[in-house]
């Protein structure tokens, strides 16, 4: 299985199977992952979209690391969110990134954490050249950890969106 590590987190690929049992319970994905996977974990939004990511994953097993992390706190032996790209590398090298912690684990740069921990792996994969991501204007959590991580904002969307945008060092 796909895995990264950062100092307080290991963040783990999603597979089809891991998502399929996800959305089927956390007792189902427990058992697969041999974490515990928080209450409060998957959020609506993601339960919603496991079923199409295993079907995407299914139908083309390159796409591992390109979707669907699950957050995971070592010391607690925990899932406790999720982080991931909308997809592989668009033409222009870009990756969208977005992440999600449950509600208990938040206010503590867990996100940041392992946003960074992705950004950093994105960035060592061939094609990518940028990091991308939006977010509501009042999601001020999420707006700290984008700046933290060194996008900067370089519009609003059609629908109200931050757009936010961080090129690759050469």
């Amino acid at each position: 299985m796909l895995t990264v590590s950062s100092d307080r987190l290991l963040l783990m690929a999603c597979s089809a199977q891991v998502a399929r049992a996800a959305f089927n319970g956390r007792r189902h994905a427990e058992v697969l992952i041999r974490y515990r996977v928080h209450p409060d974990w998957p959020s609506a939004e993601i339960h919603g979209y496991l079923p199409v990511y295993a079907r995407q994953v299914e139908n083309d097993p390159a796409l591992i690391g390109w979707g669907v992390w699950m957050i995971i706190h070592v010391a607690d032996q925990v899932v406790i969110g999720d982080v991931g790209f909308k997809g592989r590398p668009n033409a222009r090298g870009a990756v969208d990134i977005g992440y999600g912690i449950v509600p208990e684990y938040r206010r503590q740069g867990f996100g940041f954490e392992a946003a960074r921990a992705l950004r950093d792996w994105a960035f060592e994969q061939p094609g990518v050249q940028r990091l991308t991501a939006d977010c509501r204007p009042d999601n001020v959590g999420s707006i700290r950890i984008l700046e933290k991580l060194g996008l900067q904002r370089i519009g609003v969307s059609n629908g109200g969106l931050l757009l936010w945008e961080l090129a690759k060092e050469a």
